[in-house]
């Protein structure tokens, strides 16, 4: 049985003190993407959310352009994982074959099986620049994640990635014992339900590696914010793609690395909302 919890008895020692009880764990397990019969990646991941994660991954991963590419999406539970068995239009499967790649992508793997370093490190998508945001509403949107975080609440032990919209509320949040699953759940949600990114914040409850800030911006935001610290190439490819990036966000505040231009104090647009 594919859940995403189980309860796992175990012994606890604590205090020099032993004790038994179960505790709710994440599950992981293989997830295999598959287009027109042919397998192009095996994940490991949280089986839940998955038509979500197979459109995400396909158009975070350049494979489809849109949803709408996608013909077909099947989840099929077999007893040692679970395939995402999609049907392209015969130009896009030919394209694909040309790079399919068999992986098995651990748990931690974000751009698990690519060919090349110029491929690692491609350009990414440069975003609209139309939005502007407060420090305010950076730190609602943080602490708005826990409680809506199901997973995280019964084991502690799953990322999560959300999306905020202008309105002030969270738009879509996915959980993923991966973080990049995370964010390819985020982005197929989005996309599924034809939500425009470009005036909202990708919210991250990892570091901000290089393909995280590739996913965000094919998912077209132009502010991602996380709680931990980014990494240098990070940093200089969301200065590129014109992507805030916000990090170390934290109860007293926040670090910006990039494009700090969107965030104006609350009384700057109060003054620009009366001229």
């Amino acid at each position: 049985m594919h859940v995403a919890v189980q309860a796992i008895d175990r012994e606890i020692w604590r205090d020099g003190v032993v004790s038994e009880g179960a505790r709710l764990i994440p599950e992981e397990t293989p997830l295999a993407l598959t287009y027109n019969g042919g397998t192009y990646a095996v994940m490991m991941g949280t089986p839940q959310n998955l038509e979500d994660f197979a459109v995400g991954f396909s158009v975070n991963e350049g494979i489809v352009g849109s949803v709408d590419d996608i013909r077909s999406l099947e989840v099929v539970r077999l007893d040692d994982g679970i395939e995402l068995r999609m049907w392209l239009a015969s130009e896009d499967a030919a394209r694909i074959n040309e790079r399919r790649r068999h992986v098995a992508g651990p748990t931690g793997c974000g751009i698990c099986g690519i060919e090349s370093i110029a491929e690692a490190v491609r350009p990414a998508a440069v975003v609209p620049q139309r939005q502007i945001f407060t420090p305010e509403q950076i730190m609602a949107a943080m602490q708005a994640i826990a409680p809506l975080q199901s997973i995280n609440l019964q084991t502690r032990a799953v990322h999560a990635a959300a999306f905020w919209s202008p309105t002030g509320n969270i738009v879509a949040l996915r959980e993923d014992v991966g973080r990049h699953n995370a964010l390819d759940k985020l982005a197929g949600a989005l996309a599924r339900s034809r939500t425009d990114a470009g005036n909202g914040m990708v919210l991250l409850t990892s570091r901000v590696s290089v393909e995280m800030v590739q996913k965000t911006a094919a998912i077209g935001a132009p502010v991602m914010v996380a709680v931990s610290a980014p990494t240098a190439l990070a940093v200089r490819t969301a200065g590129a793609a014109g992507i805030t990036l916000i990090a170390i966000a934290r109860q007293d505040g926040f670090e910006v690395f990039s494009h700090g231009s969107r965030i104006v104090a609350r009384h700057a647009t109060e003054v620009a909302d009366v001229a």
